[in-house]
């Protein structure tokens, strides 16, 4: 067994961890456990002591108040083969939220439809005539939004990173492409496909760009200044580089991986350092932010379209965004079973992606895990952004238990 790259981690893990001791409120305030809430923190250290994760951010809040807002690793010098002083991680690093960005660019799309400028029942080829080349005619934005188009790959044998640059060129090879699934009733996780079709009809709909719509729609409203699809030159020296850990990614997880990302799992998480990734618009994938900005998206969720008092989307636009399409089926990529709404993953019982009892939650996971969402039983919003991009056995583990510390940390809130 190959062991892979590891971080080196240092015997005081002080020397790592910078917490925003002004922005955390004291947890007997919003009605928790101090010691419980600290159980999660141990838990991301633990973590941590894995040596998978080069950089982690985390920002939980209660009740819209913030409980944790947290990092743990280096911004640069610690990755296997750096050279130079080691630099402690921000808790206002931006780090991409991988496909975390499909539930906030799915906000777009709601967004026209408050606007009555679409409808989710809309067949896609309404706004994208020859998306209905090869029996796709039918496949609804509802559809689309919830993994049942057909067109969970991109028709093209090893793809280029500098693929990303040539955004007219992806709309067409996926318009041209035979759907997967004839009858659009099985869900097969879309990693990037469908991203970019609902991007063009976000485009054609609106008549303006995503990145504008998204500053203007969202980033604003919620005083984010990351909140981009990409990372601007500028900001670049702020953000860590994402990186593959642990060991060689065999049979069956690397054919998996290989099938839903489009390329071997290493080379995928190479290329998101890419100045296409970084410079490019890819809707279901490259959205970066800090894990204070990424959990206001989702406390405004959680407060049914406003932030501050302010109203970003309108109580029943939040609740369509929410609502489950169709039944939990196994999904045909990732080979789990797992429900969609027009947007987000669902959480589940007793167990699901948010933790144990979290039938309620709705968010997203991002590349393995990152892991963005709110569940409205718990009064919760949660942003766990990292940078190491592996599929060792005791990474998952250590994940999920830092999971189950939240689920216990911040219980079910009595009405």
């Amino acid at each position: 067994m190959i062991t892979g790259r590891r971080v080196a981690v240092p015997d005081d893990l002080d020397d790592v961890v910078t917490i925003d001791r002004a922005a955390e409120c004291d947890p007997k305030d919003v009605g928790l456990d101090p010691a419980r809430v600290e159980a999660v923190w141990d838990a991301v250290e633990d973590l941590y002591r894995t040596g998978l994760q080069p950089a982690m951010t985390l920002c939980v809040r209660r009740q819209g108040r913030v409980v944790l807002k947290r990092a743990i690793g280096c911004l640069r010098g610690n990755l296997p083969g750096d050279e130079g002083p080691a630099v402690k991680l921000s808790p206002d690093a931006p780090i991409s939220l991988f496909s975390a960005s499909k539930a906030i660019s799915a906000l777009l799309v709601h967004k026209l439809a408050e606007l009555n400028k679409l409808s989710l029942q809309d067949r896609v080829a309404e706004h994208i005539p020859k998306f209905a080349a090869r029996g796709k005619e039918r496949v609804t934005l509802r559809q689309l939004l919830a993994h049942r188009a057909g067109i969970p790959l991109l028709p093209v044998q090893e793809p280029d990173p500098d693929l990303l640059r040539h955004w007219d060129a992806i709309v067409d090879m996926l318009c041209a492409a035979s759907p997967a699934d004839a009858k659009f009733q099985k869900q097969a996780y879309h990693a990037l496909t469908a991203g970019f079709i609902l991007g063009e009809v976000v485009r054609r709909a609106s008549g303006r760009e995503l990145p504008e719509l998204l500053r203007e729609w969202i980033a604003q409203p919620l005083g984010a200044t990351h909140l981009t699809y990409g990372l601007a030159p500028a900001l670049r020296e702020q953000a860590p580089r994402n990186v593959f850990t642990g060991p060689k990614v065999f049979w069956p997880i690397n054919s998996i991986a290989r099938r839903v990302l489009g390329v071997p799992f290493e080379q995928a998480a190479e290329a998101s350092n890419s100045d296409a990734f970084l410079s490019g618009v890819v809707p279901a994938g490259n959205i970066y932010a800090t894990a204070d900005e990424a959990s206001r998206v989702f406390q405004m969720l959680l407060d049914r379209g406003k932030w501050n008092g302010a109203r970003v989307l309108q109580p029943q636009t939040v609740a369509e965004a929410r609502r489950p399409v169709g039944p939990m089926q196994v999904d045909g990529m990732l080979r789990i079973p797992i429900r969609y709404s027009a947007g987000f993953m669902l959480g589940e019982n007793p167990f699901g992606l948010y933790g144990p009892k979290c039938r309620q939650a709705f968010g997203h996971l991002g590349f393995i895990a990152v892991l963005c969402w709110a569940d409205p039983s718990r009064e919760l919003s949660v942003a766990f952004l990292n940078t190491g991009k592996t599929v060792s056995p005791t990474g998952v583990v250590r994940l999920a238990r830092v999971l189950g510390a939240i689920s216990r940390a911040f219980p079910p809130v009595e009405v």
